[in-house]
């Protein structure tokens, strides 16, 4: 009771304690090994700043992979090392020198000015017209009502329609940007879970057998064409289109087959079939009427957009990013177009073009640095290689090209830094055997970029979708590459050994 008065007390509101998020050992761990890196005395050959770039990819992938923390907040914090440890660290070129923190800074957001971060960025705005208009919505409709609507049907029918843009489409954002508007109209119209292993399974391999056909077809890849050049100016030779195609195109249908069956064991959906089926397709097909004005609109820059995508090269020499922001234009002018900025920018994954600029950022980083040259030979000088017979250097090389990827979010960057240096180790081995087809099939791994969400511009896209983490995609890109990688070595010893490429 109060004193002084009979009225009685007041019951104390209940102290609701907020709950207790779980502690990041993940950031604690990577934060213990970058140290434990920068603790180790400096290797011959490797320079101050290249240690520290060493230290920060170590740190790097640790927090990618336990997700201890957002993908955003670990951009940042690499960022921030980027900017702190080779700012203070000496020049490469100049020792008696420092980066400073500026241009280290700098060094850090390099990835910001990158074209393939500005082609994801404009297919992310053309995903999100889709569904604005709902042409993503009608396009899976009439897809559905083709392939069928089991959960069989649709991973089967996600892969075919990969398959067929490779042929026409020399990027693998463009080709995701197409068709993940058509899955995520497949998961909304039938009001799938978005964080449902249906959803997931469906976006997972869509990302993976874009980058499974990057190795198919020749035309399919940017680093595809790069790897080509190289053999030019660095061999003399090079390999055609057909030539590529007999060679990679069983293996990527081989491994098409592999990553349908692991992602139905290793996400199985909760349903066999989505309900409804295909009478339900047909009602909603029905129910959708003829297609509006701003779905024509969409549909035809879409398709000029495949057009001038499919021709680059050969028709004009416009490439795919500028294409890309030329139909985005379109798509936003007034009148003509079918959105405005202000219902654009709440559908747009701000925080995965973040991230994405900033592990392009950490790829050039390492080789500014010199760090990824001093691995590579690191490698290569303690491999030995020199007595080893043709598909024994495969193996190595092969392998220290998927390990090295983890740092790389462009498969390009990773061929213009590193495959000349390897065909210049190709070149001093002793011993007979087709340097060219051995350029070509080490050109087929740097599209293994299964592992990380950040290792591929098709898999950013995809994880905009929000329909799977890291985990997830982890759990099926490990065994997607390690299946992989023994397929390769299989076809070394057997079909293209047989073809005169090992």
């Amino acid at each position: 009771m109060s004193l002084g008065t009979n009225e009685p007390a007041r019951p104390q509101a209940k102290t609701v304690e907020p709950a207790r998020k779980p502690v990041p050992w993940g950031l604690y761990i990577a934060a213990a090994a970058m140290l434990g890196v920068l603790a180790l005395p400096l290797p011959e050959g490797l320079p101050v700043a290249g240690h520290r770039m060493l230290a920060i990819l170590v740190f790097a992938v640790i927090v990618w992979i336990s997700e201890a923390v957002s993908y955003e907040a670990s951009a940042i914090m690499i960022t921030s090392l980027i900017a702190a440890l080779i700012g203070l660290a000496p020049k490469v070129g100049d020792p008696s020198a420092t980066y400073g923190t500026g241009p280290a800074l700098g060094m850090a957001l390099a990835g910001f000015s990158s074209t393939a971060l500005a082609l994801v960025g404009a297919a992310l705005c053309i995903a999100a017209a889709m569904t604005i208009t709902g042409l993503d919505r009608r396009i899976a409709l009439v897809t559905l009502s083709t392939i069928g609507t089991s959960t069989r049907r649709i991973l089967i029918g996600s892969i075919a329609v990969t398959i067929v843009l490779s042929l026409v489409v020399p990027s693998a954002t463009a080709r995701s940007a197409c068709v993940v508007p058509i899955m995520m109209g497949v998961i909304l119209a039938f009001g799938v879970d978005r964080r449902s292993n249906i959803a997931a399974g469906i976006m997972i391999t869509v990302a993976m057998a874009t980058s499974v056909w990057n190795v198919g077809i020749q035309t399919a890849a940017a680093q595809n064409l790069l790897t080509v050049g190289f053999m030019d100016k660095l061999l003399g030779e090079r390999v055609s289109w057909i030539q590529w195609l007999i060679a990679g195109a069983p293996w990527a249908v081989v491994m098409s087959i592999v990553l349908y069956f692991l992602v139905r064991w290793l996400l199985p959906p909760e349903a066999e079939a989505i309900a409804g089926g295909k009478e339900a397709v047909q009602r909603e097909l029905s129910a959708l009427g003829p297609m509006t004005g701003p779905q024509k609109r969409l549909a035809a820059v879409s398709i000029a957009l495949l057009l001038f995508w499919s021709t680059e090269g050969k028709l004009h020499d416009i490439d795919t990013a500028t294409i890309t922001y030329v139909g985005l234009v379109v798509l936003m002018l007034p009148r003509l177009g079918v959105m405005d900025w202000k219902t654009l920018q709440g559908r747009i994954p701000w925080g995965t073009l973040i991230v994405f600029g900033v592990g392009i950022s950490l790829g050039t980083a390492l080789l500014t640095t010199q760090a990824g040259q001093w691995l590579g030979a690191f490698v290569v000088a303690h491999s030995g290689l020199a007595t080893q017979g043709p598909v024994a250097v495969f193996a190595v090389l092969a392998a220290f090209l998927i390990l090295i990827h983890l740092g790389f979010a462009s498969a390009t960057a990773l061929t213009a830094a590193l495959l000349p240096i390897l065909i210049s180790v190709l070149q001093t081995l002793p011993g007979d055997f087709n340097k060219v087809g051995m350029t070509m099939l080490l050109g087929f791994t740097v599209s293994f970029g299964f592992i990380l969400p950040i290792n591929a511009p098709q898999n950013m896209v995809c994880l905009g979708t929000e329909t799977f983490n890291g985990k997830q995609f982890a759990r099926v890109g490990v065994p997607v590459t390690v299946v992989g990688y023994l397929l390769m070595l299989v076809f070394a010893v057997t079909y293209w050994r047989w073809l005169g490429w090992t």
